[in-house]
């Protein structure tokens, strides 16, 4: 368990490295600058804005620069406000996070309770309206959701709030960026549910006596949540981020728009400084899930 854990911690790590170092490249490739706009400041003024963010070095030595301030916790300040990265980012991050955490529980518990049932119920009416409304789901894409949700619920029957600084009405966009988590948690529950409930062990305990009850709770559901828990982790960091086009739709200033913003923007800080974060927290994430295995199933061997 110590040699997997040691194994994953430094693949972790070259992980993040590499999705640094391609987000980094790639958006040095892009054409223009941060300030390359209409109205843009004079050459001399240029000049010492860009050896001031040492953008008037070679790429690779800006990089090689960057992964040092990195090291040191400095995210840099942004080029567009001066306001520190690491600031923006964690404000922001508060934001996204009661968002997300919301919808992650939401997804989990209506993902599990469906799927349940539709395994059970297979090919009977419960079944066959929970598969329509999960494939639905999953088939929408999130801002024709959300446009939806805000047009109906908030501008015609206005019951909902929308979502503004007085105002700060999380229904709309949890539902939003939780029905898509939920139709797939439900699908790979069912999914697994079912294969489960087919293997051997199964049918001894019900051939002994155990109840029907124990035994979809203690063994086959049990049992069935590993495909689960491996979606935990890229849905805990999709989640806690926020999702940049629900984030648009509600106005809710989260750790997406952000990042939106320095794409238009061209604030490289900024975008690097989110991307590293968002990779930080899919690799904690995905690998507390595969830790998680064990605590699951004691079957499972990482040697």
């Amino acid at each position: 368990m110590l040699k997997y854990s040691i194994k994953r911690i430094l693949l972790a790590i070259v992980s993040i490295f590499i999705i640094m170092a391609i987000a980094f490249f790639s958006m040095n490739a892009i054409p223009g600058g941060p300030f390359a706009k209409e109205k843009a400041p004079e050459p001399a003024v240029k000049a010492v804005l860009e050896k001031r963010f040492n953008l008037d070095k070679p790429v690779a030595e800006q990089f090689m620069l960057y992964v040092g301030n990195i090291f040191r916790g400095d995210f840099g300040i942004s080029l567009k406000n001066g306001r520190e990265i690491s600031t923006t980012i964690f404000e922001s991050f508060a934001i996204s996070a009661r968002l997300g955490g919301s919808s992650i529980i939401l997804a989990l518990v209506f993902g599990l309770l469906l799927g349940s049932i539709a395994a059970l119920t297979r090919n009977k009416w419960p079944d066959q309206v929970i598969v329509f409304f999960t494939t639905l789901s999953v088939g929408m894409p999130s801002f024709v959701l959300g446009t939806l949700l805000l047009l109906v619920f908030s501008l015609t029957l206005k019951w909902v709030p929308a979502w503004s600084v007085n105002s700060q009405n999380y229904v709309l966009p949890i539902i939003a960026l939780s029905l898509y988590p939920t139709a797939h948690i439900t699908r790979l529950t069912k999914s697994s549910l079912l294969d489960v409930l087919g293997q051997d062990y199964i049918r001894t305990a019900r051939a002994k006596g155990v109840s029907k009850k124990i035994v979809i709770i203690k063994h086959a559901l049990r049992n069935a949540l590993i495909p689960v828990v491996t979606y935990i982790g890229p849905l805990t960091a999709y989640s806690l981020t926020g999702s940049m086009v629900i984030e648009t739709i509600f106005t809710i200033g989260g750790l997406g728009t952000k990042f939106v913003t320095g794409i238009t923007n061209q604030d490289y800080p900024m975008i690097m400084g989110t991307t590293i974060f968002l990779a930080i927290l899919m690799v904690i994430m995905t690998l507390i899930s595969d830790l998680l295995y064990r605590a699951i199933d004691p079957r499972i061997n990482f040697d």
